[in-house]
């Protein structure tokens, strides 16, 4: 089976491809380029292409179809941009990703951790010198109500984390899990944004959740409340987030993920004019942590995307005597 790779990361994926394609007798071929129209022809002869979140539209797999590709794999947890309904028009098979949940989840409590604190404000102010006490202080996370929304792996992974802090802990999520229910109470949406000191969003990006923080959402939030995501930008409608910083009503936001950050993370954009306002705005409060979408980046992470996503598409290869775990069904 010969498959080719877009957005190959050489300095870290790329070990990984050739271990786990020449375990399971796979020829590969990439590019470090995201996938277009232009450079599409790369994958003819390839019976798979490998991607990550670049948009992946109908005339791109329509394209890809033509020059016999069969099968698509996202080394990613989410499959949203990628047009399914067009993949299944085309007789596509399509495959999204697991990897890790403590990679995700470690990172979300940090940033809880770092909210809670005011680092970020303590390390401005000790880079200039600045040692004293007044306006550094913080609250302690055991202290605090966190509401967790969505308890798919990832989610119920921070709440595990979570409940050795001592913390109360709320979650919603559509289909609640009975083992989640051991350290967290389920509650409706509402009660756990009016009830919680912190909000972590783990949910999938979709018709439903789309924008399901906005200005409604964050009117029902406690006074002063810390809000993070580090799932999807989209979740966060980012000019009620806004309205909400300014007028105290948020009190810290950590975010690994904001909307329209497609063409910026994951790219070193220095000396150059980013036309991106949300970020601009967001980067200049003193209250507002911004990470490059790195939650999930941990060597053991990587490992798992590069691995799955193989091994999703060695599975589609194979048919019915080898059925894959991650294709994309819904």
């Amino acid at each position: 089976m010969k498959i080719f790779v877009y957005n190959l990361r050489e300095y870290d994926e790329k070990p990984f491809f050739d271990r786990f394609c020449a375990e399971r007798d796979v020829e590969y071929a990439w590019t470090a380029e995201t996938p277009t129209l232009e450079n599409a022809e790369l994958a003819r002869g390839c019976a798979a292409v490998n991607i990550i979140t670049s948009p992946t539209d109908a005339a791109l797999l329509k394209k890809w179809r033509g020059l016999g590709v069969k099968y698509v794999a996202t080394r990613t947890i989410g499959f949203e941009h990628i047009d399914i309904p067009a993949a299944r028009d085309l007789g596509m098979r399509v495959a999204s990703i697991t990897y890790s949940p403590d990679s995700v989840a470690n990172y979300a409590v940090m940033l809880m951790l770092m909210a809670c604190r005011n680092i970020s404000h303590i390390i401005r102010r000790a880079g200039l010198q600045d040692y004293s006490l007044k306006g550094k202080i913080g609250r302690e996370l055991s202290r605090c109500t966190v509401g967790v929304v969505g308890t798919g792996r990832i989610g119920a992974t921070v709440i595990r984390h979570l409940s050795r802090f001592g913390c109360r802990l709320l979650a919603y999520d559509a289909y609640p899990s009975e083992a989640v229910k051991a350290d967290a109470e389920y509650v409706p949406l509402d009660t756990l944004l009016e009830q919680s000191d912190i909000i972590t969003l783990h949910a999938p990006l979709n018709d439903g959740t789309y924008h399901m923080i906005d200005g409604s959402a964050i009117a029902k939030m406690k006074k002063g409340v810390i809000l993070v995501n580090t799932a999807r930008g989209a979740l966060i409608d980012t000019a009620a987030l806004v309205d909400g910083l300014d007028g105290g009503h948020v009190g810290f936001a950590a975010l690994d993920v904001i909307e329209n950050e497609t063409g910026l993370y994951y790219l070193n954009r220095m000396n150059e004019v980013i036309g991106n306002h949300d970020l601009a705005i967001l980067s200049a409060y003193p209250n507002v942590i911004l990470t490059p979408h790195t939650a999930f980046y941990t060597d053991e992470a990587v490992s798992n995307m590069v691995e799955n996503s193989i091994q999703a598409l060695v599975s589609f290869e194979r048919g019915g005597d080898c059925p894959c775990p991650f294709e994309v069904k819904a």
